[in-house]
């Protein structure tokens, strides 16, 4: 059976509090072998590493864009003696979930826009420092991000949940970085999306869930379906090879080498995942 790599799910989402141990032993079932549990803000710190620790899993660390506005100053400096204190920890892989979100109308402008851009460039900043690679929230900010980008030079990552244009995949492969598919490629009506998943090269793309949240079509419900009392399926890790097949299928190629191929992909955005890991990967 192929392995699969879930390079992004929020174990300690509170979503996940009652189950998670049972949570990460059904993705082992189907395969999934490893996965990077990104942290959001200062306070999780200790429970992402904890959770990569106890399932021999990864994680990373950083202030995540929606998580800004109540961060204070000090935080960065946190940030900061976190990677120092775990630098040889080689559970920790990277700089993240940082990077900007211009979806949420708060963020886009005044103060707290100023002040996410400030956290993203201040991170690419002590990913540099420490050596580390980073994974980037991109949420219609994908021009702005690859400006920062240029400016403070990072050692690659991941565009997570990556949905911007062909152009701009072009632009974060040509900086190092892997691009990040989920549970938003598995809608027919994704039609953009979907044409990239199917186009890029087969070595810009890993795999993602996301979890909790971004759930792949069969466990969306509307909010039509929701107020008449169907219950919206929680994404988890374990969705990850279905998610899989759909990317599969969408280039015509058997699972088994989209998952060698990926993996490929995961060790080679974040290198210190390839000293750990001894993965069927040809």
């Amino acid at each position: 059976m192929p392995a699969w790599i879930d390079t992004h799910c929020h174990l300690d989402a509170p979503e996940f509090a009652a189950d998670v141990h049972a949570v990460r032993a059904r993705a082992a079932a189907r395969q999934v072998v490893h996965c990077i549990v990104p942290a959001v803000e200062v306070g999780n710190f200790e429970a992402v590493r904890a959770l990569a620790h106890q399932h021999g899993d990864s994680y990373t660390l950083g202030i995540h864009p929606l998580y800004v506005p109540q961060a204070g100053e000090d935080d960065l400096a946190r940030l900061d003696a976190a990677l120092a204190q775990y630098r040889d920890d080689r559970h920790l892989v990277a700089v993240g979930e940082i990077g900007l979100d211009y979806f949420v109308p708060a963020l886009r402008e005044g103060p707290l826009r100023d002040k996410q851009e400030a956290f993203y460039a201040a991170q690419l900043r002590l990913a540099q420092k420490h050596g580390l690679p980073v994974i980037l929230h991109v949420r219609r900010s994908a021009d702005r991000l690859l400006r920062g980008l240029r400016e403070t030079a990072v050692s690659g990552g991941i565009a997570h949940a990556f949905n911007g244009s062909a152009q701009q995949a072009e632009m974060f492969l040509k900086l190092g970085f892997k691009l990040g598919f989920g549970g938003a490629v598995t809608f027919d009506r994704a039609l953009q999306l979907r044409r990239l998943a199917a186009a890029l090269p087969l070595d810009a793309l890993v795999l993602e869930t996301d979890a909790p949240d971004i759930p792949p079509h069969w466990l969306y419900r509307t909010a039509q379906q929701r107020s008449a009392g169907q219950t919206q399926g929680r994404n988890e890790p374990a969705e990850l090879p279905q998610i899989g097949a759909v990317v599969a299928g969408l280039r015509g190629m058997a699972s088994e080498d989209l998952a060698a191929a990926t993996t490929r992909n995961v060790l080679a955005a974040l290198p210190r995942l390839a000293g750990r890991l001894a993965l069927p990967v040809n």
